[in-house]
């Protein structure tokens, strides 16, 4: 430490709210014990930093570079905080406060058990304290990547069980078992559904049978075409989903046989019109660009040689009432999602929107900047129906797809796909 100059202390706390660190001391708690040391110590504090926000990566957090360029001014010169970790927990970071150390600008740290000054063996000492905090934090991305695939290859699947089936814990071992009060019934629903019964006359049945999601609410349609489709039921299922992803063979019990399963898929194939999957999320707000005919939907259930799985495909095209030698082509709903999000992002102004949908890009940009604030994290949000429309359409449900397409007023024409209002 420098001692022709004045020790100038800045007190810095942080928390962070993610999952690997919710075992670090409270900001308060910080706060307390460090101005309790500051007075014990007769300690100058001429400033307080408090931010809840993670550490793990470079240059995202405000407060915390507010300090950096701060000591660069030398408006102070040392650090008052609970710990090295709560500095930095990344290389770039690190980096900043032992530049600022060897440019004789930031001359002291100090903890609640240590001090970090200039000298090579104190500051090689910070160093090495931050760089384990890293070294945890990669650590426990791994193990946690390597405890999901070891929980696949073993058959559980993780997260919340499909309709069927609970999870269950015991001695610190999860499972999943039939739930004993839905699983015969979802079993006899693959029967009917073999037999070629609609989406439609499904969900009446289940409503008849008191069969209700986990909260309590009737089983929505949507869900009832996602259930049978759903390789899990017959002890098959991927994690995560995707293309590139492995299969695995689940241990628990299935509630169909492979062979009733791929029976239904068929009779999906044979009896489609009658799926009560006419409502598609977009057909009634696009037409074509060409003839100005209606644009209508098919779905196509496809066997991929790769997994043995079924899945499902929407595709949208041109009815050529007005036109029937139209040579509008045929696109994938992914691809009209992606159309509209491009489009909504560029005209955003152009669309006219129901009041009930309004309401809900509303209340899904509060909660948005909501959740961005509470994380400490300063991004400019996109204007609300832009914000709302890439949540619907990326990951949004095939109901909320509906929904927000329900609540627009206008009609969108697709020509060689390029989108209009019309």
């Amino acid at each position: 430490m420098e001692k022709n100059k004045q020790l100038t202390y800045c007190l810095y706390a942080r928390k962070s709210s993610e999952s690997d660190e919710r075992q670090a001391m409270s900001i308060d708690s910080q706060i307390n014990e460090m101005r309790a040391l500051a007075e014990a110590e007769g300690l100058n504090v001429v400033c307080e930093k408090h931010e809840s926000h993670s550490a793990k990566d470079s240059g995202q957090r405000p407060l915390y570079n507010e300090m950096l360029a701060e000591i660069a001014s030398e408006k102070y010169n040392a650090i008052l905080t609970w710990a090295p970790d709560r500095l930095s927990r990344n290389a770039g970071d690190l980096g900043s406060i032992v530049d600022l150390m060897d440019q004789h600008k930031l001359l002291h740290i100090r903890t609640y058990s240590q001090t970090f000054t200039n000298s090579p063996n104190e500051k090689f000492l910070l160093m090495i304290l931050c760089s384990q905090a890293k070294l945890e934090n990669d650590n426990k991305s791994i193990n946690v990547k390597r405890g999901i695939r070891t929980k696949c290859e073993m058959g559980w699947r993780p997260g919340t069980a499909p309709l069927g089936y609970i999870n269950r814990s015991f001695g610190g071992v999860t499972d999943i078992i039939p739930d004993p009060e839905r699983a015969e019934i979802i079993t006899e629903m693959f029967h009917k559904a073999a037999q070629g019964w609609s989406g439609r006359k499904l969900k009446v049945w289940l409503d008849s049978q008191n069969i209700t999601t986990r909260t309590g609410k009737s089983v929505p349609l949507s869900s009832i075409l996602a259930m049978l489709i759903n390789p899990f039921y017959y002890g098959r299922f991927q994690y995560p989903e995707g293309p590139e992803n492995p299969w695995y063979n689940g241990a628990h019990k299935p509630l169909v046989t492979k062979e009733l399963w791929d029976e239904v898929q068929q009779s999906r194939g044979t009896y489609c019109g009658q799926w009560g999957t006419k409502t598609f999320a977009f057909r009634g707000l696009l037409k074509c660009g060409q003839c100005g005919s209606e644009m209508t939907a098919q779905e196509k259930i496809k066997l991929i040689k790769k997994t043995g799985a079924y899945k499902r495909f929407v595709y949208y095209n041109c009815t050529r009432k007005i036109n029937p030698k139209c040579t509008e082509r045929y696109l994938n709903q992914d691809v009209v999602c992606e159309l509209l999000e491009d489009f909504i992002v560029k005209h955003p102004r152009s669309l006219h929107v129901s009041a009930k949908l309004q309401g809900k890009i509303e209340k899904h940009h509060m909660i948005s900047r909501s959740v961005l604030t509470q994380h400490g994290v300063e991004v400019t949000l996109a204007s609300p129906l832009v914000e709302y429309s890439r949540y619907v359409l990326r990951d949004g449900t095939e109901t909320e797809k509906t929904a927000f397409a329900g609540g627009i007023h206008d009609k969108i024409a697709i020509k060689n796909g390029i989108l209009k209002v019309t």
